[in-house]
């Protein structure tokens, strides 16, 4: 089974083509603003450097975010339209899920994603890892799985601190610009309390959910056959307003 999978809730635009759980190829592109025409010509070339086609790929899968409102909408009308016009199958993975689960490999407690959502808001969800258990988000890369803990939030970090427990890995763009801000505040609570929370920031190569990732997780719903209709599938919207379109 050939599965071609986007990642473009970030500005790392990623793509991969992979044959089952194998990885044949994949490419991170760092762009300013995502086009419906440098996708088409990115998954083409892609799909050549593995003597394939688009006739040849089974499933599409896609990141549904939450992220970049333009860049989800290009990548998910893109891949929805893929699917509309072949038939092929479509899988969706929530971004941050991708995301968490680059990092689940490493030792921590608990790991929160956090990805810049403006405004002085984050995108954020924490995450335990166990080892592998029937109906849990499997791992890509060991025998550990993940297990959302919290809804899909967007709040402040200030927020996030309160619901964090333990060591706790944190992922993900929002690091850039609230590490500081996360350090001192686990500074000034173990000088109040004795206490085994601490932070372990990962680094700065895993804070973008990647196709590699994305397309393991697919195959993974794929062995239980759950699929995504195309013509209903969304990007996952956070920001309700940032859909809306005001009357003039």
């Amino acid at each position: 089974m050939y599965i071609l999978s986007l990642e473009t809730s970030t500005k790392i635009f990623s793509l991969a083509v992979s044959k089952d759980n194998e990885i044949l190829r994949f490419r991170n592109v760092h762009t300013a603003r995502i086009l419906e025409s440098s996708i088409i010509g990115a998954i083409d070339h892609l799909l050549a450097s593995c003597d394939l086609n688009l006739d040849n790929i089974d499933t599409l899968a896609v990141g549904l975010g939450p992220g970049s409102f333009t860049s989800l909408r290009v990548g998910l009308s893109t891949v929805k339209a893929f699917a509309l016009a072949t038939g092929k199958k479509l899988v969706g993975i929530n971004s941050l899920d991708i995301l968490a689960s680059r990092v689940v490999d490493q030792k921590a407690d608990e790991i929160c994603t956090i990805i810049d959502a403006r405004r002085g808001k984050v995108y954020a969800a924490i995450y335990g890892s166990t080892r592998s258990a029937k109906g849990r988000l499997r791992s890509p890369f060991c025998d550990k799985t993940l297990t959302r803990k919290t809804d899909y939030l967007l709040t402040t970090v200030d927020d996030v601190l309160g619901r964090v427990h333990g060591a706790t890995l944190f992922v993900g763009d929002g690091l850039g610009l609230y590490k500081d801000h996360l350090q001192k505040a686990y500074r000034a609570y173990a000088k109040k309390k004795s206490t085994g929370c601490r932070p372990i920031f990962a680094l700065e190569k895993f804070w973008y959910p990647q196709a590699k990732e994305l397309a393991k997780l697919a195959f993974k719903r794929l062995e239980t056959e759950k699929y995504d209709d195309p013509a209903n599938i969304v990007p996952v919207y956070l920001y309700p307003q940032d859909c809306q379109v005001n009357p003039t």
